[in-house]
């Protein structure tokens, strides 16, 4: 498996495509800036939804007691998962005590996690993604590129060409409105056959109970209501204590995923209608042992809005697939290494540490602080390069001696006056690859302010 930076360089290959990313991503966050900036109190909302969510995974363990009582009393069936594999398990044996072979799915970040279609696929049973952007991709067989927005690194030229292969659709040259509708009618007869319906959990409610899912297309509604069977799928960390807490995330959670005031649908799934059963599979999958690491468990804190990606300079121009995470971008990056640091260990470099995703996160997650935490702990456990460690000690050594620090600054913006250009452009191939050196100053900084500092 290759690591961030080289999967990047091949999603870059594309300047155009790479372009079109960035502008559509910094898009979005331009309209969640708006829509934040006339909410009243906002910081205050983001505030207290941080201090709920510290004190719900504080407490974690008694709240999800409570939320299995509640339901349980709701005539809901609970189950636990300890991992992918006993979540997958579970899924199945779900989906084969009710000879349940059609399944539609809504999007649920977990399910991509745990690799529930694979899984599903390989016992026969016909699992379809009813999201429009999961659709898409899982047509394309590509895991999501973004957790809102799974198929933004698409352009809808690509798509009419995709609709046209598999959903046999005339090629309209990318019309948005024809492709809509075709995908309307595909997944509209997708319903219609389901024996089951899968749904993610966006907030779930230690005191009633319930679970919450938002969506912008309904899909949730309409697999749940045409099937009997509703199985939802959630990790430890979606639990919120009361009812009364829900409507602060709501109001967090559309303004900073796409700018909206609220999701099209929130719905609240409770009990089960009379002669339907509905089970809740609560997944833990590393999510216990991320609580445990005191610099990094406020990232179990994510409420899946994915504003950290919209506004990051890194991932809008290196996409969502160079991460090879189920979340990835900024989040994604303190994430991902708690559950495999060896496969993730390129994540937490692939950051500026410009702090904005912490800016714009809903529940302040102190993202970049532990982006760089990560790397601390990253260098300590891999293999020193050697290189390195020789460069690093020169280094320490010149900075640490004014007279060598001097002589060296002297002898290096001579070298870039003096030096041809091709010469000092591969000394930093990467860095001028798509940039030009600044202008060397005539003078040093010391030089310039001894002849002109104030006597």
């Amino acid at each position: 498996m290759i690591g961030h930076p080289q999967a990047a360089e091949i999603f870059n290959e594309d300047e155009e495509r790479v372009n079109w990313h960035d502008k559509s991503l910094w898009g979005v966050r331009q309209k969640r800036d708006n829509v934040a900036s006339k909410v009243k109190g906002w910081e205050e909302l983001r505030e207290l939804a941080s201090e709920i969510k510290a004190h719900t995974l504080s407490k974690l363990d008694e709240y999800l007691i409570q939320f299995e009582i509640q339901a349980k009393k709701n005539r809901a069936i609970v189950h636990w998962a300890t991992n992918a594999e006993e979540h997958n398990k579970i899924v199945y044996k779900i989906l084969n005590e009710h000879n349940a072979k059609n399944v539609v799915k809504s999007k649920s970040m977990l399910t991509e996690e745990c690799g529930l279609n694979h899984y599903l696929g390989k016992k026969e049973i016909d699992i379809v993604d009813t999201d429009l952007g999961e659709r898409i991709v899982q047509l394309a067989k590509e895991p999501p590129s973004h957790i809102v927005m799974p198929a933004i690194h698409k352009k809808r030229e690509e798509i009419d060409e995709l609709f046209h292969q598999h959903l046999k659709t005339e090629l309209s040259g990318g019309d948005e409105v024809y492709l809509a509708r075709e995908a309307r009618k595909h997944l509209r007869q997708k319903f219609l056959n389901a024996d089951a319906a899968i749904t993610g959990v966006n907030f779930a409610v230690a005191e009633t109970g319930i679970i919450v899912v938002c969506t912008n297309e309904g899909n949730a509604d309409m697999g749940v209501h045409s099937t009997k069977l509703h199985i939802a799928c959630m990790g430890i960390e979606k639990l919120v204590p009361k009812l009364e807490h829900l409507g602060i995330f709501l109001r967090l959670l559309a303004r900073s995923a796409t700018g909206q005031p609220i999701t099209a649908y929130t719905s609240h799934f409770r009990s089960p209608k009379k002669g339907n059963d509905f089970h809740i599979v609560i997944v833990d999958n590393g999510r216990s042992n991320h609580l445990g690491m005191p610099d990094f468990r406020n990232s179990l804190r994510c409420i899946r809005c994915g504003a950290c990606m919209n506004t990051c300079p890194v991932y809008r121009r290196s996409g969502g697939h160079s991460y090879n995470a189920t979340v990835p971008g900024p989040i994604g990056s303190i994430l991902s290494p708690g559950f495999d640091l060896s496969k993730y260990s390129s994540l937490p470099f692939a950051s500026s540490l410009c702090g904005s995703c912490s800016n714009v996160c809903p529940v302040k997650i102190d993202i970049h602080p532990q982006l760089y935490k990560w790397r601390q702990v990253i260098t300590e456990k891999s293999h020193k390069d050697r290189i390195k460690n020789i460069v690093i000690f020169i280094s320490s050594r010149i900075f640490s001696k004014p007279s060598a620090f001097k002589l060296c600054s002297k002898f290096g913006n001579l070298s870039l006056r003096l030096l041809p250009q091709s010469i000092t452009n591969s000394l930093v191939k990467g860095w001028t690859k798509h940039r030009m050196l600044p202008k060397v100053p005539e003078n040093t900084f010391t030089e310039w302010y001894k002849k002109n500092r104030m006597l």
